[in-house]
């Protein structure tokens, strides 16, 4: 593999993919822009995908620039390259919002899901201070394979839905909230420290860290039945 426009900056894993089921993903926060570009260029000549999280809209718009078959979509701050057909899955994943300002991590965990060919089933705005609106789509959430509940505040959605579900659950604090909610330090506590049993739980917004964690279970499930 030609390396040449890495030099200095990256090291490509491509055999990620083989050992363990992922492509590498670019995590963009704190790259520098040329950096970026670089990364993509070589990914694009290789005839790879390529997925990015925590890219910033005014990178994100020089890379959609650049690159013209790059999509990038602000609100979970993702990109992605796709040159090669991606392998659907028969899994289902129900990815649940408590308020609407946690849906740019959720959608992070929709966008993370979907390149690795999971179309996830959207609940969004169905935190516990409305409990009527969670349980007028529970029954649709039991059918699911995997569930990933994204709350921010006082992080209570994940530990209801574990009540509720047999499924497995997996918990994404945010940082949404006032003052104590330590920017999602007393939502990751309390996700910790649930009540409801065997629910996950990810670090602060990591919406793509949860992701991956449902891809694994259904990785399990397929497994087993070969």
């Amino acid at each position: 593999m030609d390396n040449s426009l890495l030099t200095n900056i990256a090291n490509l894993d491509v055999g990620r993919l083989t050992r363990n089921g992922f492509h590498e993903v670019v995590f963009a926060e704190g790259k520098e822009i040329d950096h970026l570009l670089r990364i993509c260029r070589s990914v694009l000549d290789q005839g790879r995908n390529l997925f990015g999280t925590r890219t910033t809209p005014d990178v994100g718009k020089v890379l959609v620039e650049s690159i013209p078959k790059l999509d990038y979509d602000p609100v979970s701050r993702t990109f992605q390259l796709i040159q090669q057909p991606l392998p659907l899955r028969s899994a289902t994943l129900a990815i649940l919002a408590a308020g609407t300002a946690d849906i740019p991590v959720a959608e992070e965990a929709r966008r993370t899901a979907q390149f690795y060919g999971v179309e996830a089933k959207r609940f969004y705005d169905v935190g516990i201070a409305g409990l009527h609106r969670l349980l007028s789509v529970i029954d649709e959430v039991r059918m699911s394979d995997c569930v990933i509940a994204v709350a921010g505040m006082e992080g209570a959605l994940p530990s209801v839905v574990g009540g509720l579900v047999k499924t497995p659950v997996i918990a994404v604090p945010t940082s949404v909230g006032y003052g104590t909610n330590m920017s999602g330090q007393t939502a990751l506590f309390a996700m910790l420290t649930r009540c409801a049993e065997g629910v996950s739980v990810v670090n602060i917004d990591n919406g793509f860290g949860a992701a991956c964690a449902a891809l694994r279970i259904f990785s399990a499930k397929t497994s087993k039945k070969v």
